[in-house]
């Protein structure tokens, strides 16, 4: 189950390249040509967060926005070429959790839909990521990112991170690590998990999110 997003924009190019960066990004996208179309969607799925345009013909972003807020609090992110400290005022009071200016880059925008996702307490439905603090990552490839920058990881750290997020809050044993991951004797496991650190704490010594429970193990925490 991945979060389900809706992009409304009059931009055929732009609502293309959107949906396609998103869906690469995790996320399942569906795409509207205007708020009539939006509306229609928006009927029969549930959505967990709106990318709106400001300038559509017929009913403007803002205008769809107010309305919307009447009834429902779904997230959205705005989109406007208007780039005036009125206008994004508008949109704000219109009810947006967000606002961009064109042109943008995607990983800004991708940025500020994960912001906006976290202030309203949305959990990734995707299976296959791991999240704790500003880190992310992916049981499938194996790979860590600090937001949209990717971490360089060995592969008996990858090993090992895959893991505890299998069992993220649950304490495992250097041994059962060990075995698990095969060619890592329990020894090698402590060094690993120093070096791990060293990537992903502010203060290794005194680690958030992978912690050492004495006589027990290692657990990672959201």
């Amino acid at each position: 189950m991945k979060l389900h997003l809706l992009v409304i924009d009059d931009d055929t190019r732009l609502r293309n390249l959107l949906g396609r960066f998103l869906e690469e990004n995790g996320f399942q996208v569906s795409l509207a040509k205007d708020t009539a179309e939006a509306k229609n969607m928006i009927e029969t799925t549930r959505f967990d967060l709106m990318i709106v345009d400001v300038m559509m013909p017929g009913e403007s972003g803002i205008e769809f926005t107010s309305n919307f807020r009447k009834s429902s609090t779904t997230p959205i992110v705005m989109l406007t070429a208007r780039g005036e400290f009125e206008d994004r005022i508008k949109g704000l009071e219109s009810g947006a959790d967000d606002y961009l200016q064109k042109p943008f880059e995607p990983k800004e925008l991708l940025l500020r839909i994960n912001n906006v996702l976290k202030r309203f307490g949305v959990a990734s439905k995707n299976p296959n990521i791991c999240s704790f603090g500003e880190f992310s990552f992916n049981l499938s490839d194996g790979r860590l990112k600090k937001g949209e920058d990717f971490i360089h990881i060995t592969d008996s750290e990858s090993k090992i991170l895959k893991i505890l997020c299998q069992e993220t809050g649950k304490v495992i044993s250097r041994e059962t690590l060990s075995s698990l991951c095969g060619d890592i004797d329990e020894r090698s496991i402590d060094v690993q998990i120093t070096r791990l650190r060293r990537k992903i704490e502010s203060n290794p010594k005194q680690p958030h999110y992978l912690q050492t429970v004495r006589n027990k193990g290692y657990v990672i925490y959201n």
